[in-house]
C-alpha cells in the first residue's frame, strides 16, 4: 500500500477558512488516526513511526495538521480547542467510513476524547483511543493554573501571552481566546463517556503533563474498558524505542 498524502481539504468559510494537510496510507480497519499535540506535526517521531508501523502491517492510517500546524495553512495564534476539533471532526468526515482508532498524544488526547463524545452523541460509533500524555482541559489546568498574576493580567489586558517552549527556540503564543474556549470545552469537571476502550500511556518524569493529571483523567472515564500505562522512567514526548513499541502494542491491541 502506498503513501497517498498530502490531501488537502479547506476546513471552514469565509475568513475563517483553512487548508489542512492530510496524509492518508491506504490499508485495512479499522482506520487508525493520529492527532497531534499543541505546536507539533505529523512528521514528528511518533506519528512517523506509527506509519511506518501501519505500513509494514498494511494497516489504514490517516494523519493531519491542525490549522496554524505544519503544513496546513491559517494563523497558530487564531486557532482555538475549538477550531482544532473542527479540523479533527473535517478530517474524519472527509477519509474516514468505518469507527476509526484515535491515536491522541498530548493535546491531541483531549481532540480526541472531544471527537469520540461528539461521536458517541451522533449515533457514531469509534473503535478506541489511544491516549499518550493526555492533556485534557490544559489550557486551564496546565496552564492558566500555573501562570502567576502578573502574567494572567497580561493575558487578559493584551489577548496575548509569549509563553516560552522547551520544546521549539520560540515562545508559545498563548491567546486569551485560547484560554476562554478551552473553559466551554473542559472534560474533567464531570465523568464523561467515550463509548469505546481507552488506553492511556502516560510518563511520571513528565514535567508538562503530569501523572497526576493522567490519573484524574481515569478518574473521570469509565472503569470498564480503561486501562492506564504509567512509565516510571517516561517524559512527556514518550519517544523512545521502547516507548514507541508500547504505543505500537497498545494500538495494535484495539485493532
Amino acid at each position: 500500500m502506498t503513501d497517498t498524502g498530502p490531501d488537502f481539504i479547506t476546513v471552514g468559510e469565509g475568513a475563517a477558512a483553512r487548508r489542512i494537510a492530510v496524509r492518508v496510507r491506504e490499508g485495512f480497519g479499522p482506520t487508525v488516526v493520529w492527532l497531534g499535540g499543541f505546536r507539533s506535526d505529523m512528521t514528528a517521531t511518533k506519528a512517523a513511526a506509527l506509519d511506518a508501523w501501519a505500513a509494514q502491517q498494511r494497516r489504514a492510517l490517516v494523519r493531519f495538521d491542525y490549522a496554524g500546524h505544519g503544513a496546513s495553512g491559517g494563523t497558530f495564534a487564531d486557532c482555538t480547542i475549538s477550531s482544532w476539533l473542527e479540523d479533527a471532526q473535517a478530517v474524519l468526515a472527509r477519509y474516514i467510513e468505518e469507527p476509526p482508532i484515535l491515536v491522541g498524544s498530548s493535546m491531541g488526547g483531549w481532540i480526541a476524547c472531544l471527537v469520540a463524545r461528539a461521536r458517541a452523541a451522533s449515533g457514531q460509533k469509534t473503535a478506541g483511543l489511544v491516549l499518550i500524555a493526555p492533556a485534557l482541559d490544559f489550557t486551564e489546568d496546565l496552564i492558566w493554573s500555573r501562570l502567576d498574576e502578573a502574567a494572567r493580567a497580561s493575558l487578559v489586558r493584551d489577548g496575548i501571552l509569549q509563553r516560552p517552549s522547551d520544546y521549539a527556540p520560540e515562545p508559545d503564543p498563548i491567546t486569551r481566546a485560547l484560554i476562554e474556549d478551552g473553559r466551554r470545552n473542559r472534560l474533567l469537571e464531570h465523568p464523561f463517556d467515550p463509548a469505546c476502550p481507552v488506553h492511556i500511556l502516560q510518563g511520571m518524569r513528565d514535567p508538562d503533563v503530569p501523572y497526576s493529571h493522567a490519573l484524574k483523567t481515569v478518574d473521570r472515564l469509565p472503569a470498564e474498558g480503561t486501562v492506564l500505562t504509567l512509565i516510571a522512567d517516561g517524559d512527556h514526548r514518550l519517544s523512545r524505542p521502547q516507548d514507541i513499541a508500547r504505543l505500537v502494542t497498545a494500538v495494535a491491541g484495539i485493532a
